[in-house]
C-alpha cells in the first residue's frame, strides 16, 4: 500500500524551517536578501522578527535602567549598608545606558514610558535586597532622568570617596 506524498511548496518548506530550526532560517533568509531574491522571503516572518528586534532594543534600555533605580533607592533608603558594589554596579548601569541610547537614538523619546516601568521594577529589587517593605518607596519616581544618567548623582548623599576607592 502506497501512501501519497503531499509536495511541500518553496513557502511551506521556509515556514517549516522557521518552526524547527531558527538560525538556519535567519541564514536563509540573509541569503535571500543578500541575492536579492524577493519573492522567495518568508515576509510575514520577517517582520515579524523585525519587529521583535525593536521591542528587544526596549527591553535593553528597561532592564539596565531597573537595575540602576533599584540600587539608587538602596542607596538612598539604606544608608548603611552602602558599598563600593553598589557604586559600581550604579556606574556600569550608567555606562550600558548612555552606551545603548549613542547606538539607537531613536529611543531616547521612549526613555520616560520605559522610567515608569522600571521605577516599579526598581522597587521590586530594593524592596527585595534590602528587605524594606515595598511602601517605604514612593509610589512615582522622585528622580528626574538627567539625575538617574548623571554620574555625579547619588540620592540623599553623594559617593563617598573612600567608598568608591
Amino acid at each position: 500500500m502506497q501512501t501519497s506524498q503531499i509536495e511541500q511548496t518553496p513557502e511551506d518548506l521556509i515556514q517549516s524551517l522557521y518552526e524547527t530550526d531558527f538560525y538556519a532560517w535567519t541564514q536563509e533568509q540573509a541569503k535571500l536578501l543578500k541575492h536579492r531574491e524577493w519573492s522567495q522571503l518568508d515576509l510575514p516572518n520577517l517582520i515579524e522578527e523585525i519587529e521583535s528586534l525593536g521591542k528587544q532594543q526596549r527591553a535593553e534600555l528597561r532592564n539596565p535602567l531597573s537595575i540602576l533605580i533599584g540600587h539608587l533607592l538602596k542607596w538612598e533608603y539604606q544608608v548603611s549598608k552602602r558599598s563600593r558594589s553598589w557604586v559600581n554596579t550604579i556606574c556600569i548601569q550608567r555606562i550600558d545606558i548612555l552606551e545603548l541610547l549613542k547606538e539607537n537614538p531613536s529611543l531616547k523619546p521612549y526613555l520616560e514610558e520605559a522610567l515608569k516601568t522600571a521605577y516599579n521594577k526598581g522597587i521590586a529589587l530594593a524592596s527585595g535586597e534590602t528587605n524594606l517593605p515595598r511602601k517605604t518607596f514612593p509610589e512615582n519616581c522622585l528622580y528626574e532622568l538627567e539625575e538617574i544618567l548623571s554620574d555625579r548623582f547619588y540620592p540623599g548623599e553623594p559617593a563617598m570617596d573612600d567608598v568608591m576607592e
